[in-house]
């Protein structure tokens, strides 16, 4: 059976038709997934996000714990400020990719993918052993609604007292939406400008529709999953089961960058890690772009001269660009943009160029 949020009742409302999603029912779309993907480009799309998972860390050595259980630098995280980072094991295999805002000196919100929430849970409730922090998983009573796209700004500013233009990218403040209060963040997965609202789950229908209401002039439409897809597909951006999964390391993903090795002290998977960072990967992580109205899929095989160098692991006819593009790994011969390649559709041979990600970035 799975899961609901506390918005299921609006999404029947709104006649969505549903998928399983990580063990929840999600919407995958309300009426078209294109014309979805083309508000959140054009004017903006509200997402029920209340499947991600919630797992705050305090106490005074808040930081110190994540410093070691995450690859990344939480110390150097100004509070009101939010990173990008990964949860790796010991051998440097990524568990999940997350987002991790530093709430306050001594509170730390990290917000973790559904189909790894327990995953990641456990390894932070191990690796706290030792250290004066708390981890505490308020997934359950946590909702989450995103408002993605150029009239995100337009939008939030009529329901809200909070001051966003000074609300930088990847950053949060505490605020006050028509009573409701919520952690509002600029930040999303959809290559838009746009904002996230964490809120009790108790409140998400009220603010769900407060939303709606206020976005009705400007173009705001419901938007599910389908169309987040392609809109992070067009960003370039990572989905883990697909592009990230415990056999790799950041350092396949393209993703090096988020390991931090110059913070002090040990963290999981260190060791490991810097082993693999001095090696050459095998397979790259590359955008590619195809021709005419077939696109590359999940599991799809790359050729070279007829012999297989890589494996598609995302891929869709690109909504705003109007051809087809995938993401894939492929053997580090074949990684220089203006590559040629071909895809393996079904039995039939596609060429394919292998171009530099993003395939999309808004003006």
């Amino acid at each position: 059976m799975s899961k609901e949020t506390s918005l299921h009742g609006v999404h029947k409302g709104l006649g969505a038709l549903f998928t399983d999603f990580a063990g929840w029912s999600m919407p995958v779309r309300y009426a078209s997934e294109l014309a979805e993907h083309k508000a959140v480009r054009e004017a903006a799309g509200l997402f029920d996000l209340s499947h991600m998972a919630e797992i705050h860390v305090t106490g005074k050595q808040a930081a110190d714990v994540l410093d070691y259980a995450l690859v990344g630098n939480l110390t150097g995280v100004k509070p009101g400020r939010a990173r990008y980072t990964m949860i790796c094991d010991a051998e440097g295999g990524v568990l999940d990719d997350l987002v991790v805002y530093r709430l306050a000196d001594e509170h730390y919100l990290v917000v973790a993918n559904a189909g790894n929430a327990q995953v990641v849970a456990d390894a932070l409730a191990e690796r706290v052993a030792g250290f004066d922090a708390v981890v505490d998983d308020k997934s359950e009573t946590t909702a989450l609604i995103a408002v993605q796209g150029p009239k995100a700004v337009e939008i939030l500013a009529a329901v809200t007292d909070a001051d966003l233009d000074a609300l930088k990218y990847y950053a949060s403040v505490p605020a006050s939406v028509k009573g409701h209060d919520v952690l509002l963040a600029r930040t999303g997965y959809t290559g838009e400008d746009g904002f996230e609202l964490f809120v009790d789950a108790d409140e998400a229908p009220a603010l769900w529709r407060l939303l709606m209401d206020a976005g009705e002039p400007h173009g705001l439409v419901p938007a599910g999953l389908a169309c987040r897809d392609t809109l992070r597909l067009e960003a370039g951006m990572p989905l883990y089961g697909n592009e990230l999964t415990v056999e790799q390391s950041p350092f396949e993903a393209g993703l090096g960058r988020v390991v931090k090795f110059e913070k002090p002290g040990d963290f999981v998977g260190r060791a490991a890690l810097e082993e693999r960072s001095k090696q050459d990967v095998p397979r790259v992580r590359v955008g590619l772009r195809g021709s005419g109205r077939r696109a590359p899929r999940h599991g799809y095989k790359l050729l070279a001269d007829g012999v297989e160098i890589g494996e598609v692991t995302s891929g869709a006819l690109s909504p705003t660009l109007g051809y087809p593009i995938a993401m894939a790994y492929v053997d580090r011969a074949y990684t220089e943009p203006g590559t040629e390649l071909s895809v393996d559709i079904r039995g039939r041979i596609e060429p394919v160029e292998v171009v530099a990600l993003p395939f999309y970035s808004r003006a």
